[in-house]
């Protein structure tokens, strides 16, 4: 069937109608156009022109995809953390584990058993494995300035006066820099007038030195020339540093727990993540211990760590050691001698929780009972474990004549022992110790008096602690530093 169109139909009267066909009047029959597929108003050909494309319809993003794609890229972000912290700790304690087991020659690229070496044999390519390792230094020379007695005056030695007391006499305040200087550890120093009058009697009397005019600079001990009496009526007395002060006044077994803002001369010495022994830092960058804690697979200088500033025992951080000195007297089956200094390979930043702990006049002069304090973070009890908290016990000088007798400790404690605690038992230090450092109080400083060195078990009847007498390594300690600078 076509297309529906309009038409006209033309109606014409048959014969016999009565109506006559001339009187019929046709219309006009209008022309009708025929259909036609145009439209009745088309409109004008568009010629496609080239332009931008348009981009494709999208679904506006709501509130809730926005918040799941940010949780996403937190949760990513998250487990690539963790992930990392997981593999740089495993790399941590595989390094621990590794280090704790062998020796790594840089040059030979090869791994080598921790206890070959420092044992005096080269295992590695140029002797690597025996360059970094504990050392030993005998004194055989005086070192030429101290301090003695509780009011700290100043002598200085020669081999042909020995030890002479220096005089107030012309004294100036660039010789306390000096002479401060040679001591060691110094922070402000001052110096005071002591009257003659008011040394002990075996002083009153000389020998006495004084300093030259224009030798400021000069080493004290070489620029005195000696005098009979001083014109000054007063010797010099020195305080060289802030050493011994802390902020405030406030186990070991039998002991309580301390902050190390007390105490903070008290190190941790580590190996391998572990605590092995106690120690004080007796200048930022110098810290005493014993010669005993570098025995067996302990003479490799880069295991060591020195963590200080921290009341509870950790791991991370902690100072790297450049030197290792043991006292070349020392004598492992008596422990005699029982001293080593370690060298830090950079200073430590003195402060509330870091401060060195002052070293002994010569002379100190303690009395028997004398209250003393020992800490550290060592056995609580013996055959325990190790405090992770730091621990202080105060306990008593025992007088030599006591400690070296035939019912306590007899002809093992030498002249460079001490014996501090109680001959009933009870308050000791312990192992883990050792090291560590035993003070007393004076003049508005602690002093460095004792270093942990031994002892029959722990806190046992009529078997006090045995601490190496500081004030008998005092020439060893100073000539040390000075060698070392």
């Amino acid at each position: 069937m076509g297309p529906y169109t309009h038409s006209a139909k033309l109606t014409v009267p048959t014969c016999g109608s009565t109506e006559r066909a001339d009187l019929i009047k046709l219309p006009t029959i209008a022309q009708v156009p025929e259909d036609s597929t145009r439209p009745l108003n088309p409109r004008q050909p568009v010629v496609p022109r080239p332009g931008r494309h348009r981009r494709p319809m999208t679904a506006p993003k709501t509130q809730k995809d926005k918040a799941s794609k940010t949780k996403r890229v937190l949760l990513t972000v998250l487990t690539v953390v963790v992930v990392l912290g997981i593999l740089t700790t495993a790399a941590y304690f595989i390094k621990q584990l590794i280090d704790s087991k062998y020796f790594f020659c840089k040059r030979s690229v090869k791994f080598i058993p921790i206890d070959k070496a420092c044992d005096g044999n080269n295992d590695c390519v140029g002797g690597e494995d025996e360059i970094t390792c504990v050392s030993s230094f005998t004194v055989n020379t005086t070192f030429p300035v101290r301090l003695t007695l509780a009011q700290h005056v100043l002598q200085v030695y020669s081999p042909g006066s020995g030890w002479r007391s220096v005089c107030g006499d012309e004294w100036t305040e660039q010789h306390t820099q000096t002479a401060c200087k040679q001591l060691g550890y110094t922070y402000k120093p001052r110096s005071t007038s002591v009257p003659v009058d008011k040394l002990i009697p075996s002083m009153k009397t000389g020998p006495f030195t004084a300093v030259r005019p224009g030798t400021t600079t000069t080493p004290i001990h070489q620029a005195t020339i000696d005098r009979s009496v001083c014109r000054s009526g007063s010797v010099v007395s020195l305080s060289c540093s802030d050493c011994g002060q802390v902020g405030l006044q406030d186990r070991i077994v039998g002991g309580t727990d301390a902050l190390i803002e007390n105490w903070p001369w008290q190190v941790s010495l580590q190996q391998g993540g572990n605590h092995v022994c106690g120690g004080s830092l007796v200048s930022p960058r110098w810290v005493a211990t014993a010669a005993h804690c570098f025995t067996g697979s302990k003479k490799e200088l880069s295991r060591w760590r020195v963590v200080s500033g921290r009341t509870y025992m950790g791991t991370l951080g902690g100072s790297y050691v450049d030197r290792i000195i043991l006292n070349g007297d020392y004598d492992p089956a008596r422990n005699d001698y029982d001293i080593a200094l370690m060298r830090l390979s950079s200073p430590i930043s003195v402060g509330v929780n870091r401060r060195p702990v002052c070293l002994p006049p010569k002379a100190f002069g303690l009395a028997a009972e004398a209250t003393m304090v020992v800490t550290g973070w060592g056995y609580l009890e013996e055959n325990g474990k190790v405090s992770p908290s730091l621990q202080k016990a105060i306990i008593p000088l025992i007088d030599q004549t006591t400690c070296s007798s035939p019912t306590v400790y007899g002809s093992a404690i030498t002249p460079r022992m001490i014996c501090a605690g109680y001959l009933e038992g009870k308050v000791d230090a312990c192992q883990g110790d050792s090291g560590g450092p035993l003070v007393y109080f004076t003049s508005s400083k602690w002093h460095l008096v004792g270093v942990v060195s031994w002892g029959v078990g722990c806190a046992r009847e009529r078997r006090p602690g045995v601490y190496c007498n500081v004030e008998e390594m005092l020439n060893w300690i100073h000539t040390v530093v000075e060698k070392n600078p």
